[in-house]
């Protein structure tokens, strides 16, 4: 710091320095409100608070460990949903399959590439049955979602020939099979139906059908 060497210059330097402390006053004034309003404030919550949870008491410390378990991985509830609507949209109830249907003697369905022989071992039951869905009592859209998920849990788990059984329609109004005529449609959509054929009296006749899968796909 340069020595003072006049009046003029102390004056300065006592008008700098009294502004200084004018200045750092009013700072820790206004430091000084600002910590009484948050102050204030609190207490205004704390009592907002306690007036709406009214009376409390301190838990009894039990002297119980804190053990921080695993939690549960997350599950994708949302994607299976929409998997599940994109596979019922895949099924409709418009599609024409009269003309892919064979009924020479009986109710059967094959892939172009699929010879007449598979169609005749399904209806005297070569194959044993690796599973059954029973889609009684199910309503339309349930039988359809129903048939689509099973459907892909048994190509999934490699199960080949199955058996869907739809009811001949003695409970229906006029007794008529409602679902009979959907489920072929439904069947005939489905990628993964090679072939399916009316069953044999044994084995359920016209209220159940013998179904085909390919391959699980690798």
């Amino acid at each position: 710091m340069k020595p003072i060497r006049s009046l003029a210059e102390l004056g300065a330097l006592r008008e700098a320095l009294a502004r200084a402390e004018r200045e750092a006053a009013q700072r820790a004034a206004r430091e000084a409100a600002e910590a009484r309003a948050r102050q204030q404030r609190g207490q205004a919550d704390h009592t907002l608070f306690a007036r709406a949870v009214g009376p409390v008491h301190p838990l009894r410390d039990r002297q119980l460990a804190e053990i921080e378990l695993p939690r549960p991985a997350p599950h994708p509830r949302q994607r299976e949903l929409d998997e599940q609507a994109a596979l019922a949209a895949t099924l409709s109830d418009e599609v024409t399959i009269e003309s892919l249907l064979l009924t020479d003697d009986g109710l059967s369905f094959r892939r172009p590439g699929i010879g007449p022989d598979v169609v005749t071992r399904l209806r005297r039951g070569h194959w044993a049955l690796q599973g059954q869905l029973d889609l009684h009592g199910y309503n339309r859209e349930e039988a359809r979602q129903l048939l689509a998920d099973w459907l892909q849990e048994c190509q999934r788990r490699g199960m080949r020939c199955l058996r869907v059984v739809h009811g001949k329609g003695h409970g229906s109004p006029g007794r008529q099979p409602v679902l009979k005529a959907k489920v072929q449609r439904w069947l005939a959509q489905r990628e993964e139906v090679i072939a399916f054929a009316q069953a044999s009296g044994p084995q359920g006749g016209a209220g159940a059908l013998v179904v085909l899968l390919a391959g699980a796909p690798r």
